[in-house]
């Protein structure tokens, strides 16, 4: 999984917002809207786009589109939402659709294939923030070197390609042959890491450490655990041969933590190294806790500058206090977001924890002295999207609801008691360059190329991949609990909109996903081996 964003510092605003003040401002704009005697001179602010509810017959959110514009059409049928009882075959899986393939993973290859993985995570390690670049060719290096005798090159039958898009970051692809040309892929499972600073570890972050069952070290469970366990299984296709209908497809990526373009799978994708992976399921395997996930939410990241005047405390009449302004601006848009991006009935359907959300995370303030009145706040935080809203309505909305508040909306924004003012009033003397109206600045952490980089995805559920994914995982474990996450995955929704078949899973552990002494176990992984053997297996019997 991808490393999130960290914008500021500082501490939650979330306490700061109350629904009381939203409701004054909504009595306040009913107020204006009775007014008889409104004075001819009176500007009318710009018409929003977007839906609210309000009464004042002048408010430009009465001229706005309802909320609903924004949302996909509902459908007419009911939903149908994740099963564990889904199957693309009433058998259970055959292994001899892919006869000769052991059916328990070669745990001492496995491991020590995992050991030479992360003896390099050192020079693994990727934040592009901090100025920390990966060198994904060392791991690539490392698999290639396993794979090289059952590689064509060595009279084997896997096709290994090396995929270098930037120097020192490849991307690796292997493919092993059918006699058709439909496909059963496994991509997403990267090369790079997340840092690990060794000090706040247990165990050196940068060599395999086995305690029983638990595999310590960074990158055991995201995802070098499962760039070992997809070259165990193509070992073993190289040195059993089966006889398969469907090619079998891996890509190993670079850049996945970073979010970089133009260096993992989105490149390889452009150059046309996918095109095949159509014909079939495509798994991205990048998931945990070993079920299959239907669903991811977006992310967009963002920070609001708010600015006032400075004053002494002592005169709040005569200030603009950013920190109340910030505090009202955030509640004034986090209710506009609510209502513009309600729960959808799909993410019900699809197991979601919660719908889409937009909250401040962090808040900074200018420095200054308690008995002065504070000039300047920056709040940051974040939107999770669900999968069934777009990147680009969210973007637009926001940029609307801050251009409404410097536009009039500011005017109306509930205040703390009498004294406490957003606009100034003429009686209040300035000087040249001071505002007298608080001010509003967005600033997107990210473009819009990012954004849908880091777009939610729903899967397909009626797809063979899903099916046999699930089944797989029944037969394996007994019990199979597909679910939905609320954390975000690069690259995903743009490739399911190319037209792949985009499947999740993975099968480390989430509780530890960029943590402190991250680890895997052993069992997990010899049940992953399983589950993808028996994938194979169900989709080559329903393959003409």
């Amino acid at each position: 999984m991808s490393a999130e964003l960290v914008v500021g510092g500082g501490g939650c605003l979330a306490g700061m917002l109350c629904l009381q003040g939203m409701q004054m401002l909504l009595m306040r704009r009913a107020e204006v809207g009775s007014m008889s005697a409104a004075p001819a001179v009176m500007k009318v602010p710009a018409a929003s786009p977007f839906g609210r509810h309000s009464t004042a017959p002048w408010s430009p959110l009465m001229h706005a589109s309802p909320a609903t514009h924004l949302r996909r059409e509902e459908p007419v049928e009911p939903i149908k939402g994740v099963s564990g009882d889904a199957a693309l075959t009433r058998k259970a899986a055959d292994f001899r659709m892919a006869a000769g393939m052991p059916k328990d993973l070669d745990k001492v290859a496995f491991t020590e294939l995992l050991r030479k993985l992360i003896a390099e995570t050192k020079f693994l390690q990727n934040n592009p923030r901090l100025g920390v670049v990966p060198e994904e060719k060392r791991a690539c290096r490392v698999v290639m070197q396993d794979l090289a005798p059952y590689s064509t090159a060595n009279g084997g039958p896997l096709i290994v390609e090396e995929l270098e898009y930037k120097p020192g970051r490849s991307n690796l692809k292997v493919t092993y042959p059918g006699s058709t040309d439909r496909t059963i892929a496994f991509v997403g499972s990267h090369f790079d890491v997340v840092p690990a600073d060794p000090e706040s570890w247990d165990k050196d972050p940068f060599q395999l450490t086995i305690d029983g069952d638990k595999l310590y070290g960074r990158g055991t469970t995201d995802c070098l655990g499962h760039v070992a366990l997809i070259t165990t299984l193509l070992i073993e296709l190289g040195k059993t041969r089966p006889s398969l209908r469907r090619r079998i497809v891996v890509l190993f990526i670079a850049g996945e933590e970073g979010g970089e373009a133009g260096v993992g799978v989105d490149e390889c994708v452009k150059n046309g190294k996918l095109e095949e992976v159509k014909k079939g399921p495509v798994y991205w395997v990048d998931s945990a806790d070993s079920q299959p996930c239907c669903g991811t939410s977006g992310m967009l990241s963002w920070s609001l500058k708010c600015s006032g005047r400075v004053f002494h405390s002592g005169f709040p009449q005569k200030g603009i206090n950013s920190i109340e302004l910030a505090s009202e601006c955030c509640a004034y848009m986090q209710q506009r977001f609510f209502e513009d991006f309600p729960p959808h009935p799909a993410e019900e359907a699809y197991q979601f924890s919660s719908g889409s959300n937009m909250k401040p995370t962090q808040i900074e303030c200018a420095k200054g002295s308690l008995n002065q009145i504070c000039p300047e706040c920056t709040v940051s935080g974040d939107v999770r999207l669900s999968p069934f809203y777009e990147v680009e309505d969210v973007k637009k909305a926001i940029e609307q609801y801050v251009a409404d508040l410097n536009s009039g909306d500011m005017q109306m924004l509930p205040t703390r008691g009498k004294w406490s003012k957003f606009v100034l009033g003429t009686e209040v003397m300035t000087q040249p360059g001071e505002l007298r109206q608080g001010l509003v600045e967005l600033k997107w952490q990210g473009d819009i190329e990012t954004f849908r980089l880091y777009a939610g995805v729903a899967v397909t559920l009626d797809s063979e991949g899903h099916k046999a994914l699930v089944q797989a995982c029944r037969e394996t474990y007994s019990v199979v609990k597909p679910f939905s996450v609320n954390g975000s995955l690069p690259l995903v929704k743009m490739m399911q909109k190319q037209g792949f078949d985009i499947q999740l899973c993975g099968f480390g552990l989430m509780s530890v996903y960029h943590g402190v002494n991250e680890y895997c176990t052993l069992t997990d992984m010899q049940k992953a081996y399983e589950v993808m053997l028996r994938v194979i297996c169900l989709i080559e019997s329903v393959t003409n």
